[in-house]
């Protein structure tokens, strides 16, 4: 699935909420916090676009939403055991964090849903995240 995505030719009924942290594990058992977030970003402002998407103020690629899970997936990756077969990472990573209101654990949705959220980086206003390095 990952390498569909990075194709451009995974279709847009199966970029689901678990394709997503599928491929976001995939990139967080390859690269470097940094290099997953950085590889993340133009990759799905990519897909977005050549799946007739726009990436807006308003729409598509939403960098705290996509931050706050690399986070998330990091941690689980750290103490994960990376011997297992993906598979069975991606089950074990969507009972963590597959549940699509997590986010809102973490941000009130005025907050998230902002402009400022989609559009950069925002501090989470409800509940901290584990620390991850992933700035430049």
């Amino acid at each position: 699935m990952a390498r569909e995505f990075i194709a451009l030719t995974l279709p847009k009924s199966e970029w689901t909420h678990e394709a997503h942290l599928r491929v976001g594990l995939w990139h967080a058992l390859r690269f470097s916090d940094v290099e997953s977030l950085d590889l993340l970003r133009g990759r799905i402002r990519a897909y977005n676009e050549a799946t007739g998407g726009v990436n807006s103020d308003s729409a598509g690629y939403h960098e705290t939403i996509t931050r706050l899970y690399i986070v998330l997936i990091r941690e689980f990756v750290r103490s994960a055991d990376r011997g297992r077969p993906t598979d069975d990472l991606v089950r074990e990573l969507i009972e963590r964090i597959g549940d699509r209101r997590l986010p809102l654990r973490y941000y009130s949705r005025e907050r998230l849903f902002s402009a400022e959220a989609r559009l950069g980086w925002v501090e989470p206003d409800l509940l901290a995240l584990p620390r991850v390095d992933v700035e430049n």
